[in-house]
C-alpha cells in the first residue's frame, strides 16, 4: 500500500510496536455478525511510534514525537499492523520520557477500559474497589488505576494457584475457587464493595450482589453468556447500579481524560504489565492465536522500520 497522508486535524505515525487485543480477533472473526466494514481492513487499534508527519491545524512541532496510538482501527479502516498509520492527532499521545513504547503499545484498548469503569462514577478516593479477573489486560490496568486513584484494591483470579501472580502492592487478592469467595472477600471488605470492575458479568452476578456496599457500581466490559440472569432483589434493596462498557463507543471527553490519566499514571512508575517477546509483523496470524488461546502476557508485533 502506498504512505498514507494525514488530512487536516491528522498525524502519521511510523510505527514501532502494535498491540493485540481480543476485540482485533473478534473483528476479525466476526464474531457479531456485522461483516466486513470497510474493503480493506489493516487491523489492531493500539500501537507505539513516533509521529513522522502532521495535517493542517496540527503543530508541525509534534513531527519526531514518541507516541501511544488509541483508536487506530475503531471505526476506521486502517489500524497499526502496518509501517506507518494516520489516526486524528489527539488520539496519538505523547508517551512520557522513561516510559517504554512496549507498555505504550499496550495502553489503549485495555487502558482506556480500564480507566472507564474505575472513574466513570466519580473519584475513587478512599473507597474499595474490587477487580473481578485481576490478571487479565483490562483487570490489571484497573487494579493499578484504583491503587493510583487512592482506593483499596481487591483483586480476584480464577484459582489459587494464581494468586501469587498478583503483586501485592495491589492489596488482598482471593481466589474464585475458595470455597466460600464472597466470605473471603468481605473478610477485607465488612461494609462491602463500592465499585466493582467486572469481566465476567454472566458469571459472577450473584457474588458480585453479595459484596456489593449499598450504592454500589457494578462497571461491566464482558460476560460470558449474552443473557446473564441477575440476582435483582438483592440488587435493588442494595440500589445497586449497573454500567455497561464498550470501548469503541466511550464519549470523545472521556476518552480524551483517560489518556491523559493513563500517560500520567505510567510516567509515575504505577502501570506495569507482562508482555511476551514481540513477534515479527509476518507472524501476526500466530500473533491472534496466542490472544485467542488466552494468552496472560501481552501480545505486541514489531513492526520493521
Amino acid at each position: 500500500m502506498d504512505a498514507p497522508d494525514p488530512s487536516a486535524g491528522d498525524v502519521r505515525v511510523r510505527v514501532q510496536f502494535s498491540g493485540v487485543n481480543p476485540g482485533d480477533t473478534k473483528k476479525r472473526g466476526d464474531w457479531v455478525g456485522s461483516g466486513m466494514p470497510f474493503a480493506r481492513v489493516v487491523p489492531h487499534s493500539d500501537g507505539s511510534g513516533v509521529i513522522e508527519a502532521v495535517g493542517d491545524g496540527v503543530d508541525p512541532g509534534r513531527v519526531g514525537q514518541r507516541v501511544w496510538v488509541y483508536g487506530a482501527q475503531s471505526s476506521r479502516p486502517f489500524g497499526t499492523a502496518a509501517e506507518l498509520t494516520v489516526v486524528p492527532a489527539e488520539q496519538a499521545v505523547e508517551l512520557p520520557d522513561g516510559v517504554g513504547d512496549e507498555l505504550g503499545a499496550c495502553l489503549g484498548i485495555p487502558g482506556i477500559t480500564a480507566h472507564r469503569a474505575v472513574f466513570a462514577d466519580g473519584p475513587v478516593v478512599g473507597r474499595t474497589v474490587l477487580v473481578q479477573g485481576a490478571l487479565g489486560g483490562v483487570g490489571w490496568f484497573a487494579a493499578q488505576l484504583a491503587r493510583w486513584g487512592g482506593a483499596a484494591v481487591i483483586a480476584t483470579v480464577t484459582r489459587a494457584s494464581d494468586l501469587a501472580k498478583v503483586s501485592a502492592g495491589l492489596g488482598p487478592a482471593v481466589a474464585l475457587d475458595h470455597a466460600d469467595p464472597a466470605e473471603a472477600i468481605r473478610a477485607h471488605a465488612p461494609d462491602g464493595v463500592d465499585r466493582i470492575i467486572e469481566v465476567a458479568f454472566s458469571d459472577n452476578a450473584d457474588l458480585d450482589a453479595a459484596v456489593a456496599a449499598p450504592n454500589a457500581v457494578i462497571a461491566a466490559y464482558a460476560t460470558r453468556r449474552d443473557r446473564p440472569e441477575l440476582p435483582f432483589w438483592p440488587m435493588l434493596f442494595a440500589n445497586v447500579t449497573i454500567r455497561l462498557l464498550g470501548s469503541d463507543d466511550f464519549p470523545r471527553d472521556a476518552k480524551r481524560q483517560a489518556a491523559a490519566d493513563l500517560s500520567r499514571a505510567a510516567a509515575d512508575g504505577a502501570l506495569t504489565i507482562r508482555i511476551g517477546d514481540p513477534l515479527p509483523l509476518e507472524r501476526i496470524a500466530e500473533a491472534h492465536d496466542r490472544v485467542d488461546a488466552g494468552a496472560r502476557e501481552r501480545v505486541l508485533l514489531a513492526i520493521p522500520s
